[in-house]
C-alpha cells in the first residue's frame, strides 16, 4: 500500500467513528479529493494523520478539525476514556470522581458533555459544571467537591478555532494541573483506547451537573481576597472579558468585595467563539486591548482589569499620558512584583510578632524581582519549571506567579492560575493606595527605591517549520555565545536534565557578568521559542535605575535578534 492509500485508509477509519457532522463532511470532501489526485488534499490528510496531538503536562490544544493531530470529538472521547482508565485503575477503594468544566469556545459544550457521558459509561462519577464558566472555577470545583480530578475543556487564550483539555487533580495534589509522570500514564491508556473506536465506547447520561452553588462559593472566597479597610470604590476601572467567560463571575467577585462597578468593553463583554473584535484573544497581543484603551479613555478611569478569555489570566493597563492609547499595559512581570509584595507584607501583618512564614514562587523566566522582595521579608522563594502545573506545587505557597499574565494570589482555595482573584487582589490594592493619595505608578517607583529597578523584554521567533526551534536550541547549545553584545557570558546552565532541583526541561539560562540574564526556550503551546531578557539596577535615583536596567535589556535583545537569526 502506498502513502497515500495508507493515509487515505486512516482517514477512512477515522471517518467511520466520528460522530460530528461538520467534521465529517470536512473528512470526506477531503478523501473525495486526495482520491481524485489532489496533492494539496493529500498534504493536509498526512498533516492530520501522519502524527496526533501529543497529551502532556498542558494536556491538549490544537485546532478544531478532523484527524489526530486536530482537536475534535473522536480524540477528545480517546482522551476521556483513556482518562477514565487512569483514574479507576489509581482509584484507592470507592469510586473515582471527576468534575468537568467548559469555556465560550467552538465545542466547547459538546466536548464536555462527551468527556460526561464517557465518564460515566466507565464507571466514574462525574459533575459537569451547570454551564460555562471560567477555567479559575473549574479548578476550585476540584477541592470544593472533594473530587478524584477535573477537566476543563477550553484553549485559553490561543486563537479562535482551537480549544483544548486540561486536566487537574485532587487529593494530595491538592486541585493543581498533571505533572510528570502522570501525563504519559495518561497518554499511554489514551493510544490504547484509540486502537479501536470510540464509537464502541460504553457512553451514560448518568452524570451530575453541579449547582449554582459551586459558581457561589468560588465568587464568596474570591471576594475575601480583598483584605483593605480602606474604601473599596475609590478607583474606577474598565473590564473586559474579550469575548470569554469571565465578566458574569467577575462582576458577582467585585460586586461582592464592594469595589466600583466598572465601566465595561460592551462589545467584549460576552462569550463569543468567533472573537470578531481580536485577531488573537491573548491581552499580550498587539492591539489585543485597543478597544478598551478607547472606552477607558472616553470614561476617563484609573484603570483597566482585562481577563483572556477563560479568565485564568490578568492584564492591567495604567493612565501614562505618553502613550497614543492614553493607556499603558503593565507587563507580567511588573504585576507579579507588586502582588509579590502585597502578599508578603500581608504575611507579615498576619504573623504579627512572630517572623513571617511562607513562599513566594514564579517560574524560571520571570523576573527576578520576586527574590529580592522574598529575600527582603526573609520568606522563602521558590524558582519553578514554566507553568503553574510546577508553581501551584511550590512548598509553603502563599503567592505564585509566571510572567504570560498569570497569578495566583490564594493558593488555599484554587491551585492554578486565577485571573479574578488576581484582579480582586490588585484592585484591593489599588484602593490601598488610592486611600493613601498614591497610584500603582507611584507603587512602582516605590518598588524600584526599595528593591531596585526590574527590567525585562521577551522575543517570540515564531516558525512555520518546527524543525527551526530544535535548530536554534542545537546550536546555542553547541556553540555556546562567549558574549552578548558587550557583555561576557559567565555561564550558561543547560536544563535539559534536570538543574538545582528542578526537573528536565528544555530550557537554557545564559548568565551574564553584570548580572542580567536570558532565558531561551521552545513554547509549550504555540510553534515559537521565546526568549526572556532580565536585567536591574540597584545604584542612583529611580530615573537612573530603570535607564541602566532598560538600556543593558535593550542591548541584550539586539545580541540575541541577531544570534538567532
Amino acid at each position: 500500500m502506498s502513502d497515500t492509500e495508507q493515509v487515505i485508509a486512516d482517514a477512512r477509519a477515522w471517518l467511520a467513528q466520528d460522530p460530528d457532522p461538520e467534521t465529517r463532511q470536512e473528512l470526506e470532501s477531503l478523501i473525495v479529493a486526495a482520491e481524485s489526485g489532489s496533492a494539496e488534499a493529500v498534504a493536509d490528510l498526512h498533516s492530520r494523520f501522519d502524527t496526533r496531538l501529543a497529551f502532556g503536562t498542558a494536556g491538549l490544544r490544537g485546532e478544531i478539525a478532523a484527524g489526530p493531530n486536530r482537536m475534535n470529538r473522536v480524540l477528545v472521547a480517546q482522551a476521556a476514556a483513556g482518562f477514565a482508565r487512569w483514574l479507576l485503575e489509581h482509584a484507592e477503594g470507592g469510586t473515582p470522581s471527576v468534575v468537568i468544566g467548559y469555556d465560550g469556545r467552538k465545542n466547547s459544550d459538546v466536548f464536555a458533555r462527551d468527556t460526561a457521558e464517557l465518564m460515566a459509561g466507565a464507571g466514574v462519577r462525574a459533575v459537569l459544571l451547570p454551564r460555562l464558566l471560567p477555567t479559575p472555577v473549574l479548578a476550585f470545583a476540584v477541592r470544593h467537591l472533594d473530587v478524584s480530578a477535573g477537566v476543563m475543556v477550553t484553549a485559553s487564550h490561543n486563537p479562535p478555532n482551537d480549544n483544548g483539555y486540561k486536566v487537574y487533580l485532587g487529593g494530595a495534589d491538592n486541585g493543581s494541573q498533571i505533572v510528570s509522570p502522570t501525563d504519559a500514564e495518561i497518554a499511554a491508556h489514551i493510544l490504547e483506547v484509540a486502537q479501536g473506536s470510540v464509537a464502541d465506547l460504553p457512553r451514560s447520561e448518568q452524570y451530575e451537573v453541579a449547582g449554582e452553588d459551586v459558581e457561589r462559593a468560588y465568587i464568596d472566597a474570591t471576594a475575601a481576597v480583598a483584605t483593605t479597610t480602606a474604601p473599596r470604590d475609590a478607583v474606577s476601572f474598565a473590564y473586559t472579558a474579550m469575548h470569554g467567560v469571565g465578566w458574569r463571575t467577575a462582576q458577582a467577585v467585585f460586586q461582592a468585595a464592594g469595589f466600583a462597578e466598572p465601566t465595561v468593553v460592551v462589545a467584549q463583554r460576552d462569550p463569543d467563539p468567533a472573537f470578531p473584535t481580536v485577531a488573537f484573544p491573548n491581552p499580550e497581543e498587539p492591539g489585543a486591548m485597543d478597544l478598551a484603551f478607547a472606552t477607558a479613555r472616553e470614561a476617563g478611569v484609573d484603570l483597566i482589569i482585562a481577563n483572556d478569555p477563560d479568565a485564568d489570566r490578568l492584564a492591567v493597563a495604567i493612565p501614562d499620558p505618553a502613550s497614543a492609547d492614553g493607556y499603558r499595559r503593565l507587563s507580567g512581570n511588573e504585576v507579579g512584583a507588586l502582588l509579590g509584595w502585597r502578599a508578603a507584607e500581608l504575611a507579615t501583618a498576619t504573623a504579627g510578632d512572630a517572623a513571617p512564614s511562607g513562599a513566594l514562587a514564579c517560574s524560571v523566566v520571570s523576573s527576578p524581582a520576586l527574590a529580592a522582595v522574598a529575600a527582603a521579608y526573609h520568606l522563602d522563594f521558590a524558582d519553578t519549571l514554566t507553568g503553574f502545573k510546577w508553581v501551584s506545587r511550590a512548598p509553603g505557597l502563599i503567592y505564585g506567579y509566571e510572567e504570560a499574565l498569570g497569578y495566583l494570589v490564594n493558593p488555599g482555595t484554587v491551585r492554578d492560575k486565577d485571573g479574578i482573584s488576581a484582579a480582586t487582589a490588585l484592585l484591593d490594592l489599588v484602593n490601598t493606595l488610592a486611600a493613601e493619595g498614591r497610584t500603582l505608578a507611584d507603587q512602582l517607583d516605590a518598588f524600584a527605591e526599595r528593591f531596585g529597578f526590574f527590567a525585562s523584554d521577551q522575543i517570540s521567533i515564531r516558525v512555520t517549520d518546527l524543525s527551526r526551534i530544535g535548530e536554534i536550541m542545537s546550536a546555542l547549545r553547541s556553540a555556546p555565545p562567549a558574549r552578548l553584545g558587550e557583555v561576557a557570558v559567565e555561564r550558561i546552565d543547560d536544563l535539559s536534565d534536570g538543574f538545582e532541583g528542578l526537573p528536565p526541561s528544555d530550557v537554557l539560562r545564559i548568565r551574564l557578568a553584570d548580572g542580567s540574564r536570558v532565558m531561551v526556550r521552545p513554547s509549550g503551546t504555540e510553534p515559537k521559542l521565546k526568549i526572556y531578557i532580565d536585567a536591574s539596577s540597584d545604584d542612583g535615583t529611580v530615573a537612573e535605575r530603570r535607564a541602566t536596567a532598560t538600556a543593558r535589556v535593550a542591548a541584550l535583545a539586539d545580541a540575541m535578534r541577531a544570534l538567532t537569526r
